[in-house]
């Protein structure tokens, strides 16, 4: 492969930059119910299922939006199809602030959640930037825009103490809208893109793009993230809502302790994109899984506040290199194929971020414990890295790994 002229290196690190801040607005956005939501819950008078319903439900438009906007990013673009998907749940999050009755607010949350859709454009628009060698890297970059997180829980408290949670869903928009502006006339369109067009070559049917989802192996990758991105999700929404349940700590306290999962958990994604192409994804899954079933292990007794918080920060350091090592595999085994596979990915993950607070409200209303969403947790790791081990050493007895797939899982 020729080397890349100066013009095309910056013009890449220009669309992975900004699509990384675009992804960090998306995420706050996608995740702003894990603080207004709690202040609904009060004024609503709702249990602890109605509760991770509420906080789920985006999450559950943000995954299931996923597949699509992976298979239309190749088609239409990345630059046209992220920037509609922002300006869309922009428009859905300043709604938001009139709604009044629970089913009115669950319908405005469905729309909330295409913000969360925006992570399977930018994969697919991303990865056409950078070679094989370096896909795990930029990714990981890219994934560390969960980091948005972090920034709802430590500003979102402040705004909605000050000014109300109506106002903060309406700045929080605001934000979002005047990103996808930002973005539409900041970057140009992916090379692939580009060349499809300049080609005027035509475009896989829908069912050749879903072609690879009959593969078992798709799915395998697809459970792998909906423990490491999904249950990020699940307790960047449900944590501060358990330290107030658990510790008694305030509304902003609470905040301040989850964004210390949150941030681990987003930064070193890029991290995780490193060491995944250096060391080999599979060796970045085997140390997610051990020692999230270590951590999910303690996390699931009655612990002390600062043994918590501890625990807590090394669980989200490990998820956040498991999902990028989730991803570097996408580009190796489906190199043709990263919108539609990564976006399956992307939506079971986005799913565990949905299914898991509603399970973790169940469990909390019928056993009275709170930290049973730490032993459901603990049960899944174990269920995954079996099924892993299993897999990999299948893998190696028929040593059917291509070349490229063998480099990014070795």
């Amino acid at each position: 492969m020729p080397a890349a002229s100066p013009s095309n290196t910056a013009t890449a690190q220009r669309a992975l930059w900004l699509s990384t801040i675009a992804f960090t607005v998306c995420f706050a956005v996608w995740t702003i119910f894990s603080i207004i939501g709690i202040r609904i819950k009060q004024e609503l008078g709702l249990n602890e299922t109605e509760f991770g319903l509420l906080i789920g439900t985006p999450i559950l438009t943000g995954s299931l939006v996923r597949l699509q906007l992976g298979i239309w990013t190749p088609r239409y673009g990345g630059r046209l199809v992220y920037t509609l998907t922002m300006l869309a749940a922009a428009l859905a999050t300043f709604l938001l602030a009139y709604a009044k009755t629970y089913p009115q607010f669950l319908v405005a949350a469905l729309g909330v959640g295409l913000a969360g859709g925006s992570f399977a454009v930018g994969v697919a628009y991303i990865s056409p930037f950078f070679p094989a060698q370096k896909q795990g890297t930029a990714l990981g970059i890219f994934g560390a825009g969960n980091v948005g997180a972090a920034v709802t829980k430590f500003l979102a408290p402040f705004v909605l103490i000050a000014y109300g949670w109506q106002t903060t869903a309406e700045v929080w928009a605001t934000g979002l809208a005047l990103m996808g502006i930002v973005f539409w006339f900041s970057t140009t369109d992916d090379p692939n893109f580009i060349a499809q067009r300049n080609a005027a070559a035509p475009r896989k049917s829908f069912a050749a793009d879903l072609a690879p989802l009959k593969n078992l192996q798709v799915w395998r990758f697809s459970l792998y993230y909906f423990f490491a991105f999904g249950g990020f999700v699940a307790l960047a929404l449900w944590l501060p809502r358990y330290l107030i349940g658990v510790y008694g700590f305030d509304i902003e306290t609470a905040g301040m302790v989850a964004a210390a999962y949150s941030i681990p958990g987003s930064i070193f994604r890029a991290y995780g994109g490193f060491l995944s192409d250096r060391k080999g994804a599979r060796s970045v899954m085997y140390c997610m899984f051990v020692v999230a079933a270590v951590t999910t292990g303690i996390l699931s007794f009655s612990i002390k506040p600062a043994v918590f918080v501890a625990s807590i920060f090394v669980l989200g350091f490990v998820m956040s290199l498991g999902k990028a090592a989730v991803y570097k595999h996408i580009p190796a085994y489906y190199p043709d194929s990263v919108g539609p596979v990564g976006g399956v990915v992307g939506m079971v993950g986005g799913l565990g971020g949905f299914v898991l607070p509603i399970a973790f409200g169940v469990l909390k209303d019928t056993t009275g414990y709170w930290p049973s969403c730490f032993v459901l947790l603990f049960a899944l790791v174990l269920v995954l890295l079996g099924w892993m081990h299993v897999s990999i050493r299948e893998l190696r007895r028929t040593a059917s790994l291509t070349p490229d797939a063998a480099l990014a899982t070795s």
